[in-house]
C-alpha cells in the first residue's frame, strides 16, 4: 500500500505536534528552575541572569546523595529479581505449558487489575508485623511481589510465539529442560528482557506512594517518594521545587534515552509476532 503524500504530511505534522506536547512541560520546567530563588516566574520567558547554582541547592538541601544510594539499593533488590522470576515463570506458562497453566495463567491476568491503591493500606498492616516499617525492605519485597503479574505475562507473550522447531530439535539432540531454557530461549529473549528491566528499573524508580506510606525517613525511599519530603520543604520556593524535580527525573529521562532502541525493538517484534 502506497501512502499518499497527504498522509505523510498529516503524520509529521501530528508528529510534530505530540513531541511539542510532551517537550514543552521539560523545557518550562527547566526555564522555571534557572529563576532567582523564591520568585514566582511565569510563562517561558528565560531570567537575565540564570541561576544555576538552584540546583546545587536542590542536591544538598534534599539530601538527594542521599536519596540516589537509597533509589540504586531498591532498584538492585527489586529489578534482578523481579525479572529472574518473570522470566522463569513466563517459559512455564508460555512455553512448557505445565497442567493447570490456564488457571494460573487467568490468576496472573486478574492481579494486572489490581491497583496499588487497592493493597496498602493491608500491605501497611502486613509490612508492620513482619517488622520492616521504615526500611528499605518495605518497599523492595512488595514491588517484587505487585510487578510479578505484568512481569510474567510479559515474559509468557514472548517464550508463547518461539518456534516449537527449536525446542523439538534441541530435544533430540539431548539437551534438557534447563538447557533448552539457558542455551535458546534466553539468548532469544534478550529485547524482551531488556524491555522488562526498562520498565520495571522506571517504575521502581518513580514509584511513590509505597515509599511514603512505608517509609518515613526520605533517605530510605525512592527519589520520587522522597519528592514529597522535599516539596514540604520547598513547596513555597517554585524555582527550587522545579530543580529538584529536574534532578529527580533526569536518572529516568537518560536510561531510557539510552535503551529505548532495545525497548522499541522489543515492542516492534511482539507486533510482528502477534
Amino acid at each position: 500500500m502506497i501512502t499518499s503524500s497527504r498522509e505523510t504530511w498529516l503524520s509529521r505534522v501530528l508528529l510534530v505536534l505530540l513531541m511539542a506536547f510532551t517537550i514543552v512541560p521539560f523545557v518550562s520546567l527547566f526555564i522555571t528552575a534557572l529563576h532567582p530563588p523564591g520568585t514566582y516566574p511565569g510563562g517561558l520567558a528565560l531570567p537575565e541572569t540564570p541561576h544555576w547554582s538552584n540546583f546545587v541547592t536542590a542536591f544538598q538541601s534534599a539530601g538527594m546523595a542521599d536519596m540516589l544510594v537509597s533509589s540504586v539499593f531498591i532498584e538492585l533488590g527489586v529489578v534482578p529479581v523481579a525479572v529472574l522470576i518473570g522470566t522463569l515463570a513466563g517459559f512455564s506458562l508460555g512455553h512448557l505449558r505445565p497442567p493447570g497453566h490456564k488457571a494460573i495463567f487467568i490468576a496472573f491476568l486478574l492481579g494486572l487489575t489490581l491497583p496499588f491503591e487497592g493493597v496498602v493500606v493491608p500491605l501497611y498492616y502486613q509490612i508492620r508485623d513482619f517488622g520492616l516499617l521504615n526500611t528499605r525492605w518495605a518497599i523492595i519485597l512488595p514491588l517484587i511481589g505487585l510487578y510479578m503479574p505484568f512481569a510474567v505475562m510479559w515474559m509468557r507473550a514472548h517464550f508463547v510465539n518461539m518456534p516449537e522447531d527449536l525446542s523439538e530439535a534441541a530435544r533430540l539432540d539431548g539437551a534438557s529442560t534447563w538447557q533448552l531454557f539457558t542455551r535458546i530461549h534466553l539468548p532469544l529473549s534478550l529485547p524482551a528482557l531488556s524491555s522488562l528491566a526498562i520498565l520495571l528499573f522506571l517504575w521502581t524508580w518513580n514509584q511513590f506512594l509505597l515509599a511514603i506510606v512505608l517509609v518515613d525517613d526520605p533517605a530510605k525511599r525512592t527519589m520520587a517518594g522522597a519528592l514529597g519530603a522535599f516539596q514540604g520543604q520547598w513547596g513555597i520556593d517554585i524555582p527550587l521545587l522545579c530543580a529538584g524535580s529536574l534532578l529527580i527525573l533526569t536518572p529516568t529521562l537518560l536510561v531510557f534515552l539510552v535503551f529505548q532502541r532495545h525497548f522499541v525493538t522489543a515492542l516492534m517484534q511482539g507486533a510482528v509476532k502477534g
